[in-house]
């Protein structure tokens, strides 16, 4: 799977409309602290499907609109789009009749996000199914988040243990959206059974 531009509206810092152009090779961003480099990475994750706004350092998922400043006003809405080259036709089924799809996530202040492949509004699930068909996604260990480096160089006891479990578990990434699905039909069956089994049980008549 190849990124080819990040496009972010009203996402954090990035109140006007940004397009950022991944070429291939290697792509850098330059620039002082403070100024946006790592709300990339976070605009990654978060049109990936991440769901967890403290992964986003925010108090609550609306934080990552912009939310003004001295000389501009809040805005009440985000968006944020990748372009995918999808000329190998590696993306599932539903999504796999063009050379590339844009991904987008769309969050409304107080209303909550939606998402849209190729303008075709779908489920946050979808979109989390299919960055896992390519062994990728918003948890994906090679979007490296603010901090981490640092949590990486001096691990406290808990850390290391996490990264010593992420390596063990790491070989089957490969199918983690198998897992997924196979995961989430396992636990429907888990869960009707033990309604069929309440129901089935014996119970005290009294007279």
């Amino acid at each position: 799977m190849k990124l080819t531009r990040l496009r972010l509206l009203g996402f954090k810092s990035f109140v006007e409309p940004t397009d950022f152009a991944i070429e291939p090779g290697l792509t850098g961003v330059v620039g002082p602290n403070g100024c946006g480099k790592s709300n990339l990475v976070e605009a990654l994750r978060w049109v990936m499907g991440e769901s967890s706004h403290k992964s986003m350092r925010a108090a609550s998922m609306d934080d990552v609109i912009f939310s003004g400043s001295n000389t501009r006003p809040a805005r009440n809405n985000a968006e944020v789009a990748i372009a995918i080259d999808n000329s190998s036709r590696s993306a599932p089924a539903a999504f796999n009749d063009q050379d590339s799809l844009e991904i987008a996530r769309r969050i409304e202040r107080d209303s909550g996000s939606n998402y849209r492949i190729n303008g075709r509004e779908v489920r946050a699930r979808d979109v989390q199914i299919l960055f896992a068909d390519a062994s990728t996604g918003a948890r994906s260990p090679a979007l490296v988040h603010q901090g981490r480096i640092g949590e990486i160089i001096r691990p406290s006891p808990t850390s290391a243990a996490a990264c010593w479990k992420m390596r063990l578990v790491s070989p089957a990434c490969m199918h983690a959206a198998m897992k997924r699905s196979c995961g989430s039909k396992l636990r429907k069956q888990i869960c009707y059974g033990s309604r069929m089994s309440s129901d089935n049980s014996p119970r005290r008549l009294t007279a």
